[in-house]
């Protein structure tokens, strides 16, 4: 397993540990931990991406784990999110179906012996998905709430726009055209 593989599965095995820390009661500032353990989650996201096109490392696996790890990762803090009530379930319930409906599309691909990569809209929905987590774990007034609210409607927006790009792209898979 290479490098950006590893890391991809380290993002994996942190998804339980961030977890743990943002539901558990009584942990000492738990969403402070949370939140740094998932800015550098989602870095590795950046990082084993570059790594692997910058060292010709680029594998099925990857593309396949990767946004897989990248799901688990942001769902899982979006559920917490709704348990904390500083998300609503309505907009996460859309984030997530849009996750199961590309996930079901990458597997019908891999049956046909196609891989399907993230696209950018897909990617430029993660990272405001990723901002928007962070953003809502932290706590710094009127201000911060507001500009929190914004972003959380961006990645919805740009979980719906990703979709549809998806769908438009991929289409052929479903009537065996790819």
């Amino acid at each position: 397993m290479n490098l950006p593989n590893k890391l991809t599965m380290l993002r994996v095995c942190l998804v339980p540990v961030f977890v743990v820390l943002m539901l558990v009661d009584g942990i000492p500032y738990g969403n402070v931990w949370a939140g740094i353990l998932f800015v550098l989650a989602s870095a590795t996201d950046a990082l084993d991406g570059h790594i692997a096109r910058k060292n010709n490392l680029v594998t099925d696996f990857g593309k396949f784990m990767d946004p897989i790890a990248d799901k688990l990762l942001v769902c899982s803090a979006m559920i917490c999110l709704v348990a904390q009530q500083k998300l609503a379930a309505w907009m996460v319930i859309i984030i997530i179906g849009r996750e199961f409906i590309i996930s079901g599309f990458r597997l019908v691909a891999s049956d046909k012996g196609t891989v399907i990569a993230a696209s950018y809209w897909g990617k430029f929905k993660t990272v405001f998905q990723m901002i928007m987590i962070v953003m809502l774990l932290y706590d710094f007034g009127t201000v911060w709430y507001t500009l929190s609210q914004i972003v959380v409607w961006i990645a919805l927006l740009l979980t719906v726009i990703s979709l549809v790009d998806y769908l438009h792209k991929n289409w052929g898979v479903m009537d065996g055209q790819m």
